[in-house]
């Protein structure tokens, strides 16, 4: 904001002020926070079962995975299922709403 205010209007302005100034007027910055994931308590961590098995072949293991994708009006869910050997998506689905259709359409 600072630069853009220098570019565009050549106003001379230092960080702290805008910082100061967005937060009297309740403007929020938009981006990735800090420490998004936070590891859950020791007893729900599982093993990682795959620790010693050497992945030689494709169609050996599978993986899938949820996230969630930022869009301008809200989010969508995408679900993928890898290949660990060859790191390919084997197959992917898009969804509004988390429920298990979309996962096992895909």
């Amino acid at each position: 904001m600072m630069k853009y205010l220098s570019r565009s209007i050549g106003m001379r302005i230092g960080r702290k002020r805008v910082r100061r100034l967005m937060r009297l007027m309740g403007i929020d910055a938009i981006y990735p926070r800090k420490r998004t994931t936070i590891p859950g308590n020791a007893k729900h961590i599982y093993p990682y079962l795959l620790r010693k098995m050497a992945i030689v072949r494709p169609n050996q293991v599978w993986a899938a995975d949820i996230t969630y994708v930022p869009m301008r009006k809200g989010f969508v869910y995408l679900f993928a299922i890898i290949d660990w050997h060859s790191r390919k998506i084997l197959d992917w689905e898009i969804s509004t709403t988390l429920d298990t259709e979309f996962c096992l359409r895909c």
